[in-house]
């Protein structure tokens, strides 16, 4: 195993500065390594996508850098982790970015002159981490910084992840047990760090980790936002704990570039959605757009698998949901269509504004949704979920509108107006819309949405 000095910061390092301000008004927004990198990803893949954010998507809320698992493991490769790797850490069991990959981090650094070239471009650094202690310092016995513990004091290995060999949870009943939690959130407030994606947490769900967690991150002394994964069955009945500890949490699985893991989202959205705000946001997870499997854990690299028409429905849906956008794809090599799709403005208003979102209508293939804006807007997402092209006539009231007086109707994705009209005549109740209605006719292609916004 690799070790390093304790001290978060060299001397000659560069001091983390400012991060841009949190809105909490507003799900988080940014790019994440995982869907691209994997646990391989490099400081100046990092920057390549970070100076491309800022140029590109910041303006829009487009402002977290996100580093995924696995960064201290100078073995690490594509498809999988490694048993038994050489983790990078310190004296005291705190992990330490790999000093290859990460080369500002050496000499002790960690990510601090990292997370100052972000703060300098306006950006947050996010980076992963696992639940637990390394199963290396565990092994080694490691004195806990601050502490007369160490390692094996507080391990717990019956409370290891069942997919990632590294690590072990924490007996939190141990007293003195937070002492290592404590002292990795120091380490990480010295570095400039902003935001937190902590893994392992929800399945099963750990309570006394995410509640030992959130504390070490209130009591560090700088404000960092904390996201929880993954999110496999994770139940309504978590809310009131999510909402207390946690920024955002994952609700399903991890999501690639496959249809079915878009479509099984409707459903969970459907839970969650009337929850998110900000006491807290469900998490749909990354979304895997643009070039994508470069070196990732799955698959080989290619451009995102989803039609054009499935992007369009994953954006909406993640957008009228308030899910938090994290795209996963490498930015520098997409294609300008995903640069396009992430930088709509007026979507992403219905994400930054809506409120009230639920789904109101569910007979496949067609799914409505409905939210309510900032200024009095109303938004109608309209989703055919089956395999034909999709000709409906949506009546105003079953989408929460009044029968009478839409002024306008303007399509988001395409900037097309509307024209509603009045439905007089009985025929057109075989369409589902009945007489005294104002109906919208609009076309929808397999696997395809429309976002409406009505005045």
């Amino acid at each position: 195993m690799t070790r390093l000095p304790s001290d978060p910061l060299a001397a000659d390092a560069a001091l983390p500065g400012d991060a841009p301000p949190v809105n909490d008004t507003r799900p988080p927004m940014g790019w994440n390594s995982w869907d691209s990198y994997g646990t391989t990803v490099t400081e100046a893949e990092v920057l390549a996508n970070a100076r491309f954010l800022a140029e590109h998507l910041a303006p829009l809320g487009w402002d977290t850098v996100v580093i995924d698992i696995d960064w201290s493991d100078p073995s690490a490769r594509s498809h999988g982790y490694n048993d038994d790797a050489p983790l990078t850490m310190d004296e005291h069991g705190r992990l330490q970015p790999d000093p290859v990959r990460f080369p500002s981090s050496a000499g002790g650094a960690g990510f601090a002159p990292l997370a100052a070239q972000l703060h300098a471009l306006g950006l947050r650094l996010g980076i992963h981490v696992m639940r637990g202690i390394p199963r290396r310092a565990v092994a080694a016995n490691s004195p806990l910084h601050g502490s007369s513990l160490r390692a094996a004091d507080i391990a717990d290995p019956t409370n290891a992840c069942e997919w990632n060999p590294h690590m072990v949870g924490i007996d939190h009943t141990v007293p003195g047990a937070s002492a290592y939690y404590e002292s990795v959130l120091a380490l990480y407030a010295g570095w400039g760090v902003d935001f937190l994606k902590v893994d392992d947490m929800l399945w099963p769900y750990q309570a006394a980790e995410i509640e030992a967690f959130a504390a070490a991150i209130e009591g560090c002394g700088r404000p960092m936002q904390l996201s929880l994964s993954p999110g496999r069955d994770l139940s309504l009945t978590r809310l009131p704990h999510l909402r207390e500890h946690a920024t955002m949490w994952r609700i399903c699985d991890d999501l690639w570039d496959r249809w079915e893991d878009v479509e099984a989202n409707f459903a969970r959205f459907a839970r969650w959605a009337p929850h998110a705000g900000p006491e807290g946001w469900p998490d749909g997870d990354m979304l895997p757009l643009g070039r994508i499997g470069i070196r990732a854990e799955r698959g080989e690299p290619r451009d995102s698998l989803l039609t054009a028409d499935e992007q369009v429905t994953l954006m909406t849906l993640w957008a009228i949901a308030r899910s938090p956008l994290m795209v996963g794809g490498d930015l520098p090599s997409s294609d300008p269509a995903t640069i396009a799709l992430l930088g709509n403005a007026d979507v992403l208003a219905v994400h930054r504004d809506g409120h009230g979102a639920r789904e109101v209508f569910r007979e496949d293939p067609l799914i409505l949704w409905t939210a309510e804006g900032s200024d009095g807007e109303h938004y109608v997402a309209a989703f055919n979920v089956g395999e034909d092209v999709l000709e409906v006539a949506l009546d105003s009231q079953d989408a929460g509108l009044p029968a009478r007086g839409l002024a306008e109707v303007r399509e988001l994705w395409s900037g097309e107006l509307l024209r509603p009209r009045e439905v007089t005549v009985q025929s057109d109740a075989a369409r589902g819309v009945a007489p005294g209605s104002s109906a919208l006719d609009v076309r929808i292609p397999p696997h395809g949405a429309v976002l409406l916004r009505v005045s």
